[in-house]
């Protein structure tokens, strides 16, 4: 998943955020402008991140502010493809329509900056994170070296760590180093046991190969116990390191999510994947590891709809040349469950995407529509609240693929038929995926109540 991208982020605590009066006499910088770009444009646009330039100051929003206003008016910045009228989220960057008025103004009127003791404070950010400083960062124990030869690459990774304990953890978030190649990371937790013999800090790190024999690669890569005892290889938690053009790790309420890591152990990527490269480059991305100071009550469950996931795809997905084609995909809720996340995933030929939950009854639960897909920016999207799903309830997704040539972003010319492939290296770019992954609780009662946003 590629390009220049502007994630989706948290607004930092140090913004204040004063409402624009679109019926000022004088719009301007200091009274109007700033916390909108603050709110809604630094938090991506600041060094090191994913912006493509800064938008931290005055002068750097007016060099830029025909640009501004072009993408603003456009509605093609900030990036949130999520229909805001059919379901929200925590975190949703959406201007409203007063808001792309007055940035017009501003530019159309000078841009004007006020009063300079009295613009909002400058927001604060940590380098390198969304989350502020992490408590663990684990480096990768060497560079990934990619060719320019136009090739995906899907490597599997070790990030060996060690602690002086036993720790619980919060979330983990992937830091990406070339972005415009990282496609996505699924990554697991390996535990050891102190009690066993291993040499999991040797070994191969990077594995070129996906396609060989797992087990032949994880003792390359040192992951069994050396100890010729039962089990040979340590305690595996899933999913625990995950990343997508647009994501950020989903941070949840104290009393929802977190699990333990041992003392010793790694993060085992076992599905990182770049994009073509036409020139020779390098890759260092790492993680940030955010430590739990609750105790864990209720961890969280992720599960999967669509391509290679829980429930079948009608039609069969293959996607034939010159065609424009709709998929669907089902599922019966089999208890109570408390909806946390969706993350809806699609590639280049995505065009539409929706997914609602029917009732016995017939009631309908809308829980996210994009009605214009864009493969640069992939949110995992948290609710305000839990979305209840009761027993018996059908989720549904349906999704439409442009197959033609009036999709700019089909990676063949002509087109060509397009599948999901076999699965043997996760997913090229120009193959396709349906996908609707989702995070939830068992339900308690009180749940609807919970507020999701972290403070």
């Amino acid at each position: 998943m590629a390009i220049t991208i502007l994630l989706f982020g948290c607004t930092p605590s140090s913004i204040e955020v004063e409402k624009p009066l679109l019926n000022s006499t004088e719009i301007s910088w200091s009274k109007n402008i700033a916390s909108v770009i603050f709110k809604n444009c630094t938090p991506c646009h600041r060094p090191g991140e994913s912006g493509s330039f800064d938008l931290l100051t005055y002068d750097d929003a007016r060099k830029k502010s025909k640009l501004i206003k072009f993408v603003t008016q456009s509605g093609y910045m900030p990036p949130w493809p999520a229909d805001p009228a059919y379901s929200h989220f925590i975190g949703e960057k959406i201007l409203t329509n007063e808001e792309k008025e007055l940035i017009k103004k501003w530019v159309d009127e000078g841009y004007q900056r006020g009063d300079s003791l009295n613009e909002p404070k400058k927001p604060s950010f940590f380098k390198g994170s969304y989350f502020g400083k992490p408590d663990l960062v684990i480096k990768p124990q060497q560079k990934v070296a990619i060719k320019g030869n136009g090739d995906d690459i899907f490597l599997i990774m070790k990030y060996p760590y060690q602690l002086e304990k036993d720790t619980l953890v919060d979330f983990v978030e992937f830091v990406p180093d070339n972005r415009k190649l990282i496609h996505h990371v699924n990554g697991h937790l390996i535990s050891y046991d102190p009690s066993r013999s291993f040499n999991y800090l040797s070994g191969t790190s990077i594995h070129f190969d996906t396609k060989a024999k797992l087990m032949d690669v994880y003792t390359s890569m040192h992951i069994p116990y050396t100890d010729n005892l039962e089990p040979h290889f340590p305690t595996l938690t899933p999913n625990t390191v995950y990343y997508l053009p647009g994501y950020v790790p989903p941070s949840y309420p104290a009393d929802v999510g977190g699990y333990r890591i041992k003392k010793n152990g790694a993060f085992l990527l076992n599905n990182i994947h770049y994009g073509p490269s036409n020139k020779d480059t390098t890759d260092n991305s790492y993680l940030n590891v955010f430590f739990r100071k609750d105790p864990i009550k209720r961890p969280v469950t992720e599960s999967q709809l669509g391509t290679f996931g829980i429930s079948a795809i009608e039609p069969e997905f293959i996607i034939p040349p010159n065609e424009i084609k709709t998929f669907h995909t089902s599922y019966t809720v089999p208890t109570t469950i408390s909806l946390l996340s969706v993350n809806p995933h699609m590639h280049l030929t995505g065009k539409f995407f929706l997914a609602f939950a029917l009732k016995p009854n017939g009631d309908t639960i809308h829980l996210i529509k994009i009605n214009k897909w864009d493969f640069r920016w992939q949110y995992y999207y948290t609710y305000k609240h839990p979305v209840i799903i009761e027993q018996g309830c059908v989720i549904h997704v349906y999704g439409t693929f442009d197959n033609t040539l009036a999709n700019v972003n089909n990676p063949f010319h002509p087109p060509k038929t397009i599948t999901q492939g076999d699965g043997v290296e996760s997913m090229k770019t120009s193959e396709e995926m349906f996908q609707f992954i989702y995070t939830w609780l068992p339900y308690k009662t009180g749940d609807e109540q919970i507020d999701l946003e972290r403070k």
